[in-house]
C-alpha cells in the first residue's frame, strides 16, 4: 500500500509548484522507509517548504498531554515551527504570511478524544478565512475504517477533546474526516484530499507493511490503540490511567485499590473480547506518580470488542467498590467535569452516580447509527 504522502510525492506535487507550503505534521510524517515528511518536502525540488506547524506534543512528539507548545526554529531545516497546541489552538494570520497552502500529513488514532484531528478542522477554517487551501495527506485509522461506537457530543459539552457531533470511535480516516468538517459541520475552505492506494477499510494498522510511529508519549501499542476509545474515561476521575508506565491506557489503579478484588469484579461481567488481571504498577508521572498503585491489567483476548462500553463498565465498576475514594477531576477555568467533555454528556457521570448505566449503554446503538449514516457521503475507501 501508499500512504497519502508518497502518493503526493510520486503524482501530485505539480499542485503545489511555485507556492509557499506550510506543513502540519510531527513524528508520525513518514514514508515506508521511514523518511520524514518535513526532510522529503524540504529536499524536493517543486516544494518551497516555508512553515512547519505542530500538534499537541510538539512536533517531534515529546512533549506530555496538555502541556503548552513553544513555537521555535526546526534545527534541521532551519524553517520555522509554530506550535498550534496554545490558548487558541489554531495558526493566526502571522503563522501564515508566508504560507500559500498548507498540507497536513498527521497519524490519528481513530478516537474523537484525540486532539489531532481538531488542530486540523481549526487551519481549515483559518486558510478558509485567508483564502488559502489545504491538502490533507491521508493516512490509515490504526482501529480499522469499520467499527463505529458511542454517543455524539452534546453541544454543551463541546471542547478540544470533542469538538463535533461525533461518536468516540468514528471510524474514518482523517481524509475523510476532514471531508467531512468541510461538509457538515461548515468549514468553509479550498480543500484536496490525497487518498491512500492499497489500504482496505476492515485493516488494522499491523496488519498493513507500515512501521508503527507512535503519535505521542502514550500512544504505544495496538492494544493501546484499541482499548482508549473506552479506558480513556479513567482520565476523568481520580485512578490511574496508567501515564507514567510502560503500558498507558492497558493499566488502570490506585494506592488505595485491591488489584485482585477488582479484577474478580470486572471479570465476572463477562465482558467480551477482554480479560482483567490483577497488576501492581508505579507511575513515574501524571496521577498517583511514585506511589505503588494495585488494579488490573485489560488484555485483549480477541479484537472483536466495544471499547467505550468497556471503559463504562469500569468506571461503574470503580465507583461501586470505591465509592468513599473514587470522584472526579475537573477541567479548565469554568472547572467542568472532565469526564462529561470525554463522555460528550453529563447523563454518564448521572447514571454511574445512580449505579446503573445500561440507560446510556443501550442509547449507544442509534447514536453510532446516526453518524453512520451521516458517514457514508465521505468514506473514500
Amino acid at each position: 500500500m501508499k500512504v497519502g504522502l508518497e502518493v503526493f510525492l510520486e503524482k501530485h506535487t505539480n499542485i503545489v509548484k511555485g507556492q509557499r507550503v506550510g506543513l502540519l505534521t510531527n513524528l508520525t510524517g513518514v514514508n515506508h522507509q521511514l523518511e520524514a515528511t518535513i526532510d522529503l518536502f524540504y529536499k524536493h525540488d517543486a516544494i518551497q517548504l516555508t512553515a512547519l506547524f505542530g500538534p499537541e506534543h510538539g512536533l517531534r512528539g515529546e512533549v506530555q498531554e496538555g502541556q503548552h507548545v513553544d513555537s521555535s526554529i526546526d534545527s534541521y531545516t532551519g524553517v520555522p515551527i509554530y506550535s498550534l497546541y496554545t490558548k487558541d489552538k489554531k495558526p493566526n494570520t502571522t503563522m501564515l504570511e508566508n504560507v500559500d497552502v498548507m498540507v497536513c500529513d498527521l497519524q490519528d488514532i481513530g478516537t474523537r478524544y484525540y486532539t489531532f484531528i481538531y488542530t486540523l478542522a481549526n487551519v481549515m477554517k483559518i486558510c478558509g478565512q485567508m483564502g488559502k487551501k489545504v491538502i490533507v495527506l491521508d493516512r490509515p485509522n490504526p482501529i480499522n475504517g469499520v467499527s463505529v461506537e458511542g454517543n455524539l457530543v452534546e453541544e454543551r459539552f463541546r471542547s478540544f477533546v470533542g469538538q463535533y457531533p461525533m461518536p468516540v470511535r468514528h471510524g474514518m480516516t482523517i481524509g475523510e474526516l476532514s471531508v467531512l468538517f468541510k461538509h457538515e459541520f461548515g468549514i468553509e475552505c479550498e480543500l484536496e484530499v490525497i487518498g491512500m492506494e492499497g489500504w482496505q477499510r476492515g485493516m488494522f494498522f499491523d496488519e498493513t507493511d507500515l512501521f508503527w510511529v507512535p503519535p505521542t508519549p502514550n500512544t504505544t501499542t495496538m492494544d493501546m490503540c484499541l482499548l482508549y476509545p473506552g479506558t480513556c474515561l479513567v482520565e476523568g476521575t481520580n485512578f490511574s490511567e496508567g501515564r507514567g508506565t510502560t503500558r498507558p491506557f492497558e493499566v488502570i489503579g490506585a494506592p488505595f485499590v485491591d488489584g485482585r478484588k477488582l479484577a474478580t469484579e470486572l471479570n465476572n461481567l463477562s465482558l467480551a473480547g477482554v480479560l482483567f488481571r490483577p497488576t501492581v504498577f508505579k507511575p513515574m508521572y501524571s496521577k498517583h506518580a511514585g506511589e505503588v498503585c494495585e488494579g488490573v491489567q485489560v488484555h485483549l483476548a480477541n479484537r472483536i470488542i466495544n471499547p467505550f462500553e468497556i471503559g463504562i463498565y469500569l468506571i461503574e465498576t470503580l465507583a461501586k467498590c470505591y465509592p468513599d475514594e473514587f470522584s472526579y477531576i475537573t477541567a479548565g477555568k469554568a472547572n467542568r467535569y472532565f469526564i462529561d467533555l470525554l463522555a460528550g454528556t453529563d447523563d454518564l457521570r448521572h447514571q454511574v452516580e445512580q449505579g446503573n448505566t445500561a440507560p446510556f449503554r443501550e442509547s449507544l446503538s442509534a447514536s453510532a447509527q446516526e453518524f453512520i449514516t451521516i458517514r457514508k457521503k465521505y468514506l473514500l475507501y
